[in-house]
């Protein structure tokens, strides 16, 4: 009877043992389940510090993911990046598109449509990234561009405190270009990059077509036809013009291909110029050589000399890049971690911080009310308070900033003229599908 006891607390003791192993390896491989990372494709080089900042804060918040930010290397696309991850069988978890190119990819990304910050998003965020009912993209970041102006320069210039609605036509902003170069200042640098040029420079003369955007696509499909005779459309002519005049006053005049996107925050920021076309995006570069917490703000791109024609007093915004998520060769497990970390930027506090006080970005979310500290994002956020904004042409195809790119370069260097420029142009359409 003893011994039976005995048996049966040995047999209880080893079964307690085995429980707590068992406990044990189970909640050793839970943990290790949990530890997760996730890559992010970031084509928006100016904020790659940023994100590292974020992921940082990110995991400080979800110990066991891990995210690493992998930036597009200068000079290709995001399409280009992304489709090369693709090829080689390792795309990164979440991928920074442009709008035009997440059609492209919907068969290889997740549905987002029943994500929580899906109600959250502003008015027409997600219209141009949904397909049959399902939207396949996180719109990150509205983004806006025109003439960025420094004010200490154009104050100076003018005598006065400058008014930016005066400058509603061409002639009066090669006005205050012929005041600031009076000054002792250069009027403005005009970037060379293809993307600048291609990109946002030119297709001011697609979305300037009309203040209806089924006209301007009605517009682009007559491009793709053939059927747009550019050398007599006095949008495109007139964006022309104001460029013409922009060549005229530029620093770089003597050598226009040889600047870089670095020289124009530096010489605008410093004030040895007065406007650089550029977009909110390049903030960050701009207040580092800023030494006099100086005010900066936007002009539109006027496209003819009355002031009452549509492009005059609108500068051109959009939701500009979106987040994606890979269902190829990610994981759940990475999938449900790289839907944690946008719902993580729309809701949490340091998501929200990134996004407006350490990225610049102007949130497409009607939730997140933090207001821009930097004053190209406020000058924006004026613009479509007013109603003054065109809609960004943000469904170009993918190679359009490089072909029609090196077009306006070889415009701007003089290499070409306006006859070339405008074929060029239109062929490039025709061979569009």
């Amino acid at each position: 009877m003893k011994s039976l006891k005995w048996i049966q607390a040995i047999a209880l003791m080893l079964m307690v043992v085995m429980i707590v192993a068992a406990c044990g390896n189970k909640s050793g491989g839970s943990d290790k389940e949990a530890a997760v990372k996730i890559t992010l494709l970031n084509s928006k080089g100016e904020i790659q510090s940023q994100l590292e900042d974020a992921a940082k804060a990110f995991k400080e918040d979800n110990p066991n993911i891990t995210v690493e930010i992998i930036p597009v290397p200068s000079g290709q696309s995001p399409f280009e990046k992304a489709s090369a991850l693709y090829a080689s069988g390792n795309p990164a978890t979440i991928t920074m598109l442009d709008t035009g190119d997440v059609e492209k990819f919907k068969d290889r990304v997740l549905d987002l449509s029943g994500e929580k910050w899906m109600a959250d998003t502003v008015d027409r965020s997600t219209a141009l990234t949904t397909f049959d009912g399902k939207n396949y993209a996180f719109p990150l970041a509205i983004e806006g561009y025109g003439f960025i102006y420094n004010k200490a320069v154009v104050d100076q210039a003018v005598g006065g405190t400058f008014d930016p609605a005066s400058i509603n036509t061409t002639n009066a902003l090669e006005q205050l270009f012929q005041k600031i170069e009076a000054s002792g200042k250069a009027p403005l640098i005009i970037s060379p990059m293809d993307w600048s040029l291609g990109a946002h420079y030119l297709p001011l003369a697609y979305a300037g077509q009309s203040a209806d955007t089924e006209a301007v696509a009605k517009f682009v499909n007559y491009l793709k036809a053939g059927t747009v005779d550019l050398a007599s459309n006095n949008v495109f002519n007139g964006l022309l013009d104001t460029f013409d005049v922009m060549t005229k006053y530029n620093i770089d005049k003597a050598s226009p291909l040889s600047g870089t996107y670095e020289r124009g925050p530096e010489v605008l920021g410093k004030g040895e110029v007065g406007i650089w076309f550029q977009g909110n995006w390049a903030w960050p570069q701009i207040s580092s050589f800023d030494t006099a917490n100086g005010q900066y703000g936007f002009l539109p791109v006027p496209i003819s000399n009355n002031p009452s024609d549509f492009g005059n007093t609108q500068i051109s915004s959009a939701v500009s890049k979106r987040l994606v998520l890979d269902k190829e060769k990610n994981t759940a497990e990475q999938q449900a971690a790289g839907k944690k970390f946008l719902e993580w930027m729309v809701y949490s506090e340091k998501g929200q911080d990134f996004l407006v006080n350490k990225a610049n970005i102007i949130p497409a979310f009607k939730n997140i009310t933090l207001e821009a500290k930097d004053p190209l994002a406020k000058s924006i956020s004026e613009y479509i308070a007013n109603g003054k904004t065109e809609d960004s042409m943000s469904t170009l195809p993918a190679d359009h900033w490089a072909k029609i790119g090196a077009s306006m370069q070889k415009y701007l260097a003089g290499a070409g003229d306006r006859a070339v420029l405008t074929k060029e142009i239109q062929e490039y359409w025709k061979t569009v599908k």
